[in-house]
């Protein structure tokens, strides 16, 4: 994670001082569960609240003391005896590093994933906003990239808005699958330690007690919840696609909001670039090239190894922070584009009607033709139109074998726009619960 990409937030979660100060409440609430089953005397778990509660950790001291020991967890304990005192030997009893550091993994990555619900809040309420603002706009849709048939600009944000309906609860479900603790002691036994101090630190720190730990917290949680970041950053990506194609010169549809100063270019002055939605096709990337060695994080050795260590430390940051700057960015794209109706109309007239083409098929069908005629009597006045020759209505009206099944008023009453629009209050109530 680079300040660039980053959220003060978001970043402070990962921040040493942060995870000392949750490595430390673990150690004590368990010190807390101990002094209750009459393991450790109870002056001794108030010592060490009363102690190390409240202090900043010296991360650089941390740093000196695991140079020599290599080992950061017993760097943290050796520096957390220097506040303590003789207390300090009841602090890890029973316990096992992973025990610490896998708890506080997942306090971070629910705190984490709050934060990125939060995010996904702020996106609905701009994309429904931007919706209802164009229920009715009507646009061309476009499959292959070719005009199609007409659709509105508010579908499109609807389409959005359920997207990432379905990314919020996806995210909600992985938070309550990673939102567990282990404190089993050496290969997950709770031999040296009572699962009675499980269930209390579980309980302090807004997590559920994992029901079988080897020595670590199975994997395929955190796979899952990484996974899920992926699929939030690909809604991310198909939305920011979609706007940039819009925006292109010989569409532009909608644009991203261009600040009085901004520049677009080096070497070109008039250029108004899609800056924003490119960087977050860029960071999606990212995002979504986390979740692959999250899952290869599964399969570890017997009842530990630490080959999924290296990795989480650098995907647990550097995907959540990239994630809450993208789907703010996001937010801030919707929230201020530049939505241009008169455009959307112009290459809406483009194709001379032939957005209509399937309604003349269908009413041929039902006026006796077979749907093979009638495909061959649409297509072969549309291709003329696509190049150049003639308007599609007129060239139906003197097609003599479409004369011979429909009038003039019938062909023309087949080239209504608002035919395309008459279920947009159906898709919206489906959506939004409210036309």
């Amino acid at each position: 994670m680079i300040p660039r990409y980053s959220r003060p937030e978001m970043v402070s979660i990962w921040e040493p001082q942060t995870r000392f100060k949750i490595w430390f409440e673990i150690e004590a609430h368990a010190c807390d569960a101990l002094a209750e089953i009459g393991v450790i005397p109870r002056e001794s778990a108030k010592n060490i609240w009363d102690k190390a509660g409240n202090v900043t950790f010296d991360v650089d001291r941390i740093d000196e003391i695991e140079r020599v020991t290599k080992h950061d967890v017993i760097a943290f304990l050796t520096h957390l005896g220097e506040f303590i005192g003789p207390d300090s030997r009841f602090v890890h009893q029973g316990m096992t590093s992973s025990d610490v550091l896998d708890t506080c993994l997942n306090v971070q990555l629910t705190r984490a994933a709050d934060i990125l619900l939060a995010d996904i809040d702020a996106l609905l309420a701009a994309i429904e906003r931007r919706a209802f603002e164009h229920k009715l706009t009507p646009c061309i849709g476009r499959s292959h990239g070719i005009h199609a048939e007409p659709v509105t600009f508010g579908l499109k944000m609807a389409e959005a808005y359920a997207e990432f309906s379905r990314c919020r609860a996806r995210l909600v479900a992985a938070r309550e699958e990673v939102a567990t603790c282990a404190i089993s002691g050496a290969v997950g036994t709770f031999a040296n330690i009572d699962p009675r101090v499980e269930e209390h630190v579980a309980a302090q720190m807004g997590l559920k007690p994992e029901p079988v730990s080897t020595q670590v917290i199975p994997r395929d949680r955190h796979a899952m919840y990484f996974a899920t970041l992926g699929v939030i950053a690909s809604s991310i990506e198909r939305l920011a696609i979609e706007i940039r194609h819009l925006q292109r010169t010989e569409v532009l549809e909608a644009e991203e909001f261009f600040s009085e100063g901004q520049k677009g270019s080096s070497a070109m002055p008039h250029k108004r670039n899609p800056v924003l939605t490119e960087n977050l096709t860029g960071l999606a990337r990212l995002v979504r090239g986390m979740a692959i060695p999250a899952m290869e994080n599964v399969a570890l050795w017997h009842e530990r190894d630490i080959s999924h260590s290296s990795v989480e430390r650098m995907i647990g940051p550097d995907a959540t922070v990239t994630l809450d700057f993208a789907l703010a960015r996001l937010t801030g794209v919707i929230d201020k584009l530049l939505v241009y109706p008169k455009n959307m109309q112009k290459n809406l007239d483009q194709l001379g009607g032939l957005v209509h083409s399937q309604r003349v098929l269908l009413a041929l069908t039902q006026k006796g033709a077979s749907r093979e005629d009638a495909y061959k009597f649409v297509q072969r006045n549309a291709m003329p139109v696509w190049r150049g020759e003639g308007n599609f209505l007129e060239l139906l009206k003197k097609d003599p074998d479409v004369s011979k099944l429909m009038t003039d008023a019938e062909l023309e009453e087949k080239f209504d726009l608002g035919y395309h629009l008459k279920h947009v209050d159906t898709i919206f109530k489906r959506v939004f619960g409210r036309a």
